[in-house]
């Protein structure tokens, strides 16, 4: 549409300058008037701003994790009578952003809520190392939402800073302005208290994130900005997603969680799941 504008601009002007030109002259008035007839038909198209609007995300870490970072070993946990994780091991290395995938969502999140200490395994291990801070982002958030506060207030527990200018600055980032900083918690939509849990998890400054689910409740704009906060992400990451450009995108690791027990490859999701169409025929 711009460079249409363009060359629409550019006829305008040639048409003008020989309009002004030639409109008094009687052997070019017939062509003067008929330039004229031409510049009232050139329209220019309307250019309309984008009304879409991006949350930002951006994790910053304060200190970068050590050599160990996060060992599991041989991690076995039943519930209701049914296995879901059945002698899972692996060992975090540095720079990795782990893509957990399989057909049970209970697993990974189930996996997720022992790593942060909320579940007991049946048997097995977690070992973190000395220098890691993990962040958790829950795919059910409900039992942070449970008090009747403001989101202003909800905020200020996780900000360092006392400060109601700072803090309605760092929501505004967020997509929450003006009297929306006042709205009670408990009334808030899925996709306002995700912004909320994703603005908590950049103040507490993670060097290790553990994701839930993330892409859940959210806009294309908040999966956007979610993404390309991910990609440049300097910590490590485990994630669950049933995004496939979200996961291609960030992903370097894939664990796949099966009935058996696991699946581990350094690779990107869409050659993990080529070598396994190839693996399959």
């Amino acid at each position: 549409m711009k460079e249409s504008n363009k060359k629409k601009e550019e006829k305008i002007k040639e048409l003008q300058s020989f309009i002004a030109r030639f409109s008094a002259n009687a052997s070019k008035s017939r062509q003067a008037t008929s330039r004229k007839k031409i510049l009232e038909n050139i329209k220019l198209e309307e250019i309309v701003p984008s009304s879409r609007k991006y949350p930002f995300i951006d994790f910053k870490i304060e200190n970068k994790t050590g050599k160990e970072i996060l060992m599991v070993t041989k991690l076995n946990k039943t519930i209701d009578g049914k296995k879901v994780l059945n002698n899972v091991s692996f060992t975090v290395q540095k720079n990795d952003k782990i893509a957990f995938i399989g057909d049970n969502d209970l697993a990974k999140t189930t996996l997720f809520k022992i790593l942060m200490g909320e579940l007991e395994p049946d048997s097995g291990h977690v070992t973190w190392g000395k220098t890691v801070i993990p962040t958790y982002y829950p795919v059910d958030n409900s039992n942070y939402f449970k008090n009747d506060e403001t989101i202003i207030e909800w905020i200020s527990h996780f900000y360092k800073i006392d400060d109601e200018t700072a803090l309605r600055g760092f929501l505004g980032r967020m997509l929450f302005s003006g009297d929306e900083v006042f709205k009670n918690v408990t009334v808030l939509s899925g996709g306002e208290k995700a912004r909320c849990m994703f603005a908590k998890c950049m103040l507490e400054n993670g060097n290790f994130l553990i994701l839930d689910e993330p892409t859940n409740h959210l806009d294309l704009e908040c999966i956007t900005s979610l993404n390309n906060g991910l990609i440049k992400y300097e910590g490590e990451l485990l994630f669950a997603s049933h995004d496939h450009q979200f996961t291609q995108t960030i992903a370097n690791r894939i664990i796949e969680l099966t009935s058996d027990g696991f699946i581990d490859r350094k690779t990107t999701y869409d050659d993990y799941l080529e070598e396994k169409k190839v693996a399959n025929k």
